[in-house]
């Protein structure tokens, strides 16, 4: 959840940490706070609020340090306050230390350093492993650092200073994620939550795994596990610092979504290496999919499949199971993670679970992998960040390429998600003998296609926009669907909620008239989705329903439906002859009539309150 980033080297540390932390709010931005380490003295900066405010506090002090330690935070343990704004220095001054996670036996913690005669002065779990590392410290960080570690229960992503060590950051992580970029002939050395902070100033970086403990001073980087080395694995970042700059556009939200064509196209480029030939017979496309280590024996050899993930992960992976069940035949069930991992399932090592999820770090989807990997389930993982412990802990990933994405709310994820499951369940299909080539050879139309249907409907923005302003004054909202349109429906209601605070609930428009008809009057917006297809009458009836009682109704329907204007207040058209990839096509309107209502209503589409990108704790 919150956001850590550190500087250890030559340079100036406050302007890199300063600017990480930015780069990092959409983690948390409840409170900030900076540790500068200079003339033998650790000076804590910190503010309620966003960086800008810490930078406005902070001014010139710390100019000159070579050492910093810095953290945004999204409240867990503590109100917003400057009291539980993190760093926090040990009561004897020695020690300084930010935290991302929870740590579960804090109060025990606290109870036995209390006794010992240190002193707490905030609420937060935070300050008992900085005076637990204190309580153990002799001279060497290192040691006390991995000391505390072995003691702590919980989650945790450290960053430590000691007074008596200068130029010395220690670094340690369990369950939330921590990354260390190494500067030009490892001099120096940038330790961030995530390698957002560091792209800008070197592309080599090293993921911690768990429980392991990295020290970093200007020439010496140690990575260590159990008390000792472990050399390290050096990846690349592959994108470039464009990509997490604004870029000309308002909102990283609204630059995430228009940035979905060129997303989709790149996704497709990097997953699918041969279309196929049409009118060659027997020519099927091929993959590629280098990560995703299972060969077609073990594929064909899956009962059943078992998908889990959280929030808007969840709703890609509902649409993915259409995807697998019409295109593979395979029985499809799709969980949220946080309950999978506690329900004791039903699980052999026949069944598949399948992970989906923008960060690689979510924490209940963590939990349902390994839950998985205990019962002998084979694992893979859709996702975006290479690097992260999802990625690490899945016996095959298939990653989306869609790039960083900086907005809370989920865009491209959401629709890259989308089209890598969609490549998946073709990939099945096949090896599982359920497609024949021609078949096969028209679903990666549909992919390679979707792009252009994308742009063409976002050249619709200023009318979307202007559907979105007429409704900006709701206090509530319903979203419908059937089939498909269900898991958009309740993706489209996520994101209004999200961003612009207004109540908004999805259902299957089956299940209108089992309780949420009573909400319909009106003042209330009810977005359909109304695509022509075989449950189109269906859909039409449900309208005429919503109508007969007042409400609102915004269609999302087919280009050429001449007849549903009649019945709807407005029609939001999208061309739908792209099969199941028409839900990539349809979640565009939902996206861009969340964002403009947001700011039409004065809120901070990018940094929505209480929110943070990557849900790192229980």
């Amino acid at each position: 959840m919150c956001g850590i980033v550190g500087y250890t080297g030559p340079g100036l540390a406050v302007p890199f940490v300063l600017s990480g932390l930015q780069r990092l709010e959409y983690r948390g931005y409840d409170s900030a706070g900076i540790a500068t380490q200079a003339g033998g003295r650790i000076d804590i900066t910190r503010v309620v609020g966003r960086v800008a405010d810490l930078q406005t506090r902070l001014g010139n002090a710390g100019a000159d340090a070579h050492t910093a330690i810095g953290h945004t935070r999204w409240a867990t343990h503590g109100r917003p306050t400057v009291a539980n704004a993190h760093p926090h220095l040990s009561s004897d001054g020695r020690i300084a230390l930010v935290h991302n996670g929870i740590i579960e036996n804090y109060t025990a913690l606290r109870q036995e350093l209390e006794a010992g005669g240190f002193r707490f002065l905030s609420e937060t779990d935070t300050e008992a492993a900085a005076n637990l590392v204190a309580s153990l410290y002799r001279g060497q960080l290192v040691a006390a650092v991995e000391a505390a570690i072995a003691r702590i229960e919980g989650s945790f992503a450290f960053a430590v200073l000691a007074v008596q060590e200068p130029g010395l950051i220690v670094g340690a992580r369990r369950g939330s994620p921590l990354a260390v970029g190494l500067g030009a002939e490892r001099k120096e050395f940038f330790l961030a939550s995530d390698a957002v902070p560091i792209v800008e100033h070197t592309r080599s970086v090293v993921y911690l795994d768990d429980d392991q403990v990295v020290a970093l001073a200007p020439g010496r980087f140690e990575l260590r596990a159990k008390g000792k080395p472990v050399e390290p694995r050096v990846q690349e970042i592959r994108w470039d610092v464009a990509d997490v700059e604004r870029g000309g556009y308002a909102h990283f939200m609204l630059k995430e979504i228009h940035e979905q064509p060129g997303a989709l196209r790149r996704l497709a480029a990097k997953l699918i290496a041969d279309a196929g030939v049409e009118g060659r017979p027997g020519t099927y496309p091929r993959f590629d999919l280098p990560d995703l280590k299972l060969d077609g024996g073990a594929l064909r050899g899956v009962s059943r499949i078992v998908m889990v993930g959280q929030g808007t992960a969840l709703h890609a992976a509902m649409v993915g199971r259409n995807m697998i069940e019409r295109t593979a035949r395979i029985p499809v069930q799709v969980e949220y993670g946080s309950d999978f991992r506690y329900r004791d399932p039903v699980l052999d090592p026949s069944v598949l679970v399948l992970a989906v999820s923008q960060s690689g770090e979510t924490a209940d989807t963590l939990g349902a992998i390994r839950v998985a990997r205990e019962a002998g389930c084979k694992t893979v993982a859709v996702l975006n960040v290479q690097g992260s412990t999802l990625a690490r802990e899945s016996d095959g990933t298939i990653y989306m390429h869609v790039g960083p994405e900086i907005g809370v709310a989920s865009t491209k994820a959401f629709t890259g998600q989308l089209a890598a499951l969609y490549v998946f369940a073709i990939h099945l299909g096949i090896l599982r003998g359920r497609l024949d080539p021609s078949e096969a050879r028209r679903r990666v139309q549909d992919i390679l296609q979707v792009p252009v249907r994308v742009e063409e409907t976002l050249a619709y923005a200023e009318r979307i926009e202007a559907v979105a302003l007429k409704y900006k004054d709701a206090t509530n909202a319903l979203y419908l669907g059937r089939g498909t349109g269900y898991p958009l429906a309740l993706e489209g209601a996520l994101k209004l909620k999200e961003v612009s605070y207004i109540h908004a609930e999805g259902y299957d428009a089956a299940e209108m008239k089992h309780g949420p008809i009573a909400l319909i009057d009106e003042r209330m917006p009810v977005v359909i989705l109304a695509l022509r297809g075989r449950r189109y009458e269906k859909i039409v009836s449900n309208i005429q329903e919503v109508k007969a009682r007042g409400g609102r109704v915004i269609a999302i329907a087919s280009h050429d439906d001449a007849e549903i204007g009649h019945y709807v207040d407005d029609v939001i058209p999208v061309h739908d002859d792209r099969g199941i990839m028409n839900s990539i096509v349809c979640t565009i309107p939902l996206q861009l009539m969340a964002y403009h209502m947001a700011v039409a209503r004065g809120c901070d589409v990018d940094k929505p309150r209480n929110l943070a990108k990557s849900v790192t704790v229980e």
